[in-house]
């Protein structure tokens, strides 16, 4: 039966349901703050170069990001990361150091001490944690070792969440590293069955690899908005207001008209919830609220020719003990075609994160200057002259699912309990990356269908 749905964020998890509901038959209406849609996805081209204003690739970490863009079709072409990108930089002392990827690298590697490298090989024989509020550090410690926790995990947590592992919640910010720990007994243990296992044909499109698409990630973004429908979208909406009445939802928008619906979703972050929805308890909505965010800074840097150090890498990461001041550095011309022009290069550099977010109010000339510092330093630049430069500030980086998490899911499944047809979707669960959201999208929709 189709439903009247508002969907409240054109980013990408609010357009992945917008777009399963549509698909679907139901009325879907889109409500969006900003003036275009794609949230923190956007491309640019600019003198040769194509570079993206938040994430620059996605990984295809969930079946249902692969099912989407075959769906899509012509319109979003996917574009597969070639052979570099399977190499990855950790930054040691004066200089880099390959992430080793088989036995006699993990031997040699400089990255781990000798007593972290032989008590590994009793990893497979210890006990599962019991604690179900580890933190990331501390599972590493236990399991793998000091060194691993600096030069592996670390560096990683830094890239993928600009956070601390120390206050990270295995459980809830790497579900599938804990649940092979609890499942498998064992990373490495339950990494070997884990691959064993049969597959459906369904979960062999979660291929794991990284991803752009043909013309840059606004391909995915402008085939949803074209699928769902120019005339879905009210846009420019920064002062919603959102009432609910006898189980129905009323939202009044900028310019003063009016909407009922029967389903309510929300795609927000949790810090925007508490003025979009003031009929929701205040106490549920502060123990959302008590998620953290990542404050960032991106720095997109082109060359029109390339001087520096051979770059063949997906890039390299700086771990937080090695003080420097960038959280690491992405090679995006090295692995995407079409990025830079012809003997030139793309890079992404980052700043701030969980433990320097100051980095996030310098002004612009100082975080210039610290970018050309490290760059030139860590990549063999002996001058500085890009061709590109393009600042980007991020206050609501990405989401740290830390110790409230527990609190934060509950209060979520408590309000969606007493307000029938609302629905809490969005970074404030189910994962950070593009899969993730593209997965609670298309669950998001089956919700409201079933």
């Amino acid at each position: 039966m189709s439903q009247k749905v508002a969907v409240i964020g054109a980013g990408l998890s609010g357009l992945t349901t917008a777009y399963y509901l549509r698909k679907r038959g139901n009325d879907v209406q889109v409500f969006e703050k900003a003036g275009r849609i794609g949230g923190v996805i956007e491309t640019r081209e600019e003198d040769g170069f194509l570079y993206e204003n938040g994430p620059s690739t996605g990984v295809l970490g969930q079946p249902e990001a692969a099912a989407l863009i075959e769906e899509l079709g012509e319109a979003c072409q996917l574009e597969i990361a070639d052979e570099d990108a399977k190499y990855r930089w950790i930054w040691k002392g004066d200089r880099w150091h390959a992430i080793p990827s088989g036995l006699w690298g993990g031997i040699t590697t400089p990255l781990f001490s000798w007593y972290d490298k032989f008590r590994i090989l009793g990893e497979p024989f210890r006990k599962p944690g019991t604690n179900p509020n580890e933190s990331l550090a501390d599972l590493v410690l236990r399991r793998m070792g000091k060194s691993f926790l600096k030069y592996a995990i670390d560096p990683f947590i830094l890239g993928v969440y600009s956070g601390d592992p120390s206050k990270l919640i295995v459980k809830y910010a790497l579900p599938k590293l804990y649940n092979l720990e609890q499942n498998y007994g064992s990373f490495i243990g339950g990494a070997i069955k884990k691959s064993k296992e049969p597959k459906t044909d369904w979960d062999k499109k979660a291929t794991k690899e990284v991803f752009s698409l043909r013309g840059g990630l606004k391909s995915l973004v402008n085939a949803l908005g074209e699928q769902i429908g120019a005339d879905r979208f009210h846009l420019n909406q920064k002062n919603l207001t959102v009432e609910y009445s006898e189980g129905k939802y009323q939202i009044t928008d900028a310019a003063g008209q009016t909407f009922e619906f029967d389903k309510l979703i929300s795609t927000v972050g949790g810090y925007a919830l508490r003025q979009l929805f003031p009929f929701l308890p205040a106490d549920k909505l502060a123990q959302i609220e008590a998620m953290k965010y990542a404050r960032v800074v991106q720095v997109s840097v082109g060359f029109k020719k390339w001087e520096g150090m051979p770059i063949k890498a997906f890039g390299g990461l700086i771990p937080f003990h090695e003080n420097r001041d960038i959280l690491g550095v992405l090679f995006l011309s090295s692995f995407l075609k079409g990025r830079a022009p012809e003997g030139g290069a793309l890079l992404s550099t980052f700043l701030g994160g969980v433990r320097k977010p100051k980095m996030v109010d310098l002004p612009d000339d100082e975080i210039k200057a610290l970018v050309e510092k490290e760059l030139k330093s860590m990549l063999g630049l002996t001058k500085w002259q890009p061709d590109l430069l393009v600042i980007n500030r991020y206050q609501h980086a990405i989401p740290q699912y830390g110790i409230e998490s527990a609190g934060r899911l509950q209060a979520i499944a408590e309000l969606e309990a007493e307000f029938p047809g609302l629905l809490l979707g969005g970074n404030i669960r189910d994962g950070i990356g593009m899969a993730d959201r593209i997965k609670q999208g298309r669950n998001l929709a089956d919700s409201v269908t079933d």
